[in-house]
């Protein structure tokens, strides 16, 4: 029999203190520039760091067209990478 125990802070003698959190953010890009978020978006492996970046900055589009418009580039990618993977399949059994 085993039973589940619920970690806190508390249980180790530790109190949170939300006083001293940071107060959220509605926007986290919102002190940032647009090279300097391609540049994080590349340097964590994006091969569409560019384009994600734009979308973020631009200035026309609402936060559910943003919303839009990056989920379709990652639905993009991932059906890029499908097809590339049958691909390979493909040419395998072929040779």
């Amino acid at each position: 029999m085993s039973t589940s125990l619920r970690v806190s802070p508390s249980v180790h003698g530790y109190h949170f203190d939300t006083a001293a959190r940071k107060k959220a953010v509605g926007n986290i890009f919102e002190h940032i520039d647009q090279e300097s978020l391609q540049r994080l978006f590349k340097n964590s492996g994006d091969k569409k760091a560019e384009e994600r970046a734009k979308i973020i900055f631009s200035n026309d589009q609402d936060l559910e067209e943003k919303t839009r418009a990056l989920m379709a580039l990652k639905k993009r990618t991932k059906d890029k990478l499908f097809q590339f993977l049958k691909l390979r399949k493909y040419s395998i059994k072929v040779h």
